[in-house]
């Protein structure tokens, strides 16, 4: 007997027959369809109050609205070229959903990736990993007190609630035996990001570094927060430069910088700790940037931090 899915009228006859004693094998007889299907339709549509056919058929019709439909080809395709562009499954998920209107669950991807990569595929490698932090102990400043610091205790308060664009954290990533460094900008409401390669870690490389960086969105520079390294004894003639303020976060407390840290965190995917940063040409830093830059963000309604800091909603094309 082939299998047909029952109907409005079907689910009153069985309405009906239940109330007259009838059974299930007897029910089935009845309407025409195996045993089976009458136990799987009381059970799955059955409410508290017993089996109502009315009821029963908007759960059938319900459950069968928002089951999985079969993903195409051409959309695997697309998932995938994003996730070589490491986009995190969660990212692609919600990218999928906000600009073509697909719902393919973040869950539902781990799963292509897994399968892939028992079959000898590599989309696991551009997944990021997640290491354990190792605790900092430490009750007082250790590295020197800098000159003229000004506490983040008198940084404006809107700076906080990150209503606007021009509010920046930044930070340093030191190379292997701390010879270089990486500087690196977050704006705080965007995320957007802005790299830099210097040969010392020094305050004036470090200063030079941040003003260039910086110089072609002067007008949207109004803070910088930063840490209490000595990389960043040269605040004033940055804030001179730049026309801004310039906040020093309390010691170890990196939440305080916490949009900066958590991008250098995603940096790491590209240039791992212990890396020579002596193969790290501009070409690369580029790269890092455009990656970091177009890639939707979940704390961003799936949109890129380059299409915050430009103030426009841009479709990233496939």
């Amino acid at each position: 007997m082939n299998y047909t899915q029952l109907t409005r009228e079907q689910r009153y006859q069985i309405s009906a027959l239940l109330k007259m004693g009838h059974n299930r094998i007897e029910i089935a007889a009845v309407i025409g369809k195996h045993k089976s299907t009458i136990s799987r339709e009381l059970g799955r549509n059955k409410g508290q109050r017993g089996y109502r056919p009315k009821q029963a058929h908007y759960k059938a019709l319900s459950r069968r609205n928002h089951s999985h439909k079969r993903i195409l080809g051409e959309t695997w395709e697309l998932i995938e070229t994003k996730l070589r562009l490491d986009w995190s499954p969660e990212q692609v998920s919600g990218w999928l959903k906000r600009y073509h209107a697909i719902q393919v669950s973040h869950e539902w991807i781990y799963q292509h990736i897994l399968v892939d990569k028992q079959a000898g595929g590599d989309l696991y490698r551009h997944l990021r990993c997640q290491k354990k932090r190792r605790k900092r102990y430490g009750s007082y400043d250790r590295r020197g007190k800098i000159p003229n610091r000004v506490s983040i205790d008198e940084r404006p308060a809107i700076v906080e609630e990150r209503t606007r664009i021009g509010d920046w954290e930044v930070d340093t990533l030191i190379g292997k035996r701390h010879r270089q460094a990486i500087v690196t900008l977050t704006e705080r409401k965007s995320r957007f990001s802005l790299l830099a390669k210097v040969n010392q870690r020094t305050a004036d490389k470090v200063g030079d570094a941040v003003i260039e960086l910086l110089q072609n969105v002067v007008d949207r520079v109004h803070t910088l927060t930063a840490d209490n390294g000595k990389e960043f004894a040269d605040h004033e003639r940055i804030a001179h430069a730049l026309q801004a303020d310039f906040f020093f976060a309390h010691p170890y407390a990196a939440w305080e910088r916490g949009s900066n840290e958590n991008m250098n965190g995603l940096i790491r995917q590209y240039i791992p700790k212990k890396c020579d940063f002596k193969i790290i040409d501009e070409t690369a830093v580029e790269f890092i940037i455009d990656r970091l830059n177009n890639r939707p963000r979940k704390c961003l309604d799936f949109m890129s931090p380059l299409e915050i800091f430009l103030d426009q909603s841009v479709a990233l094309q496939s």
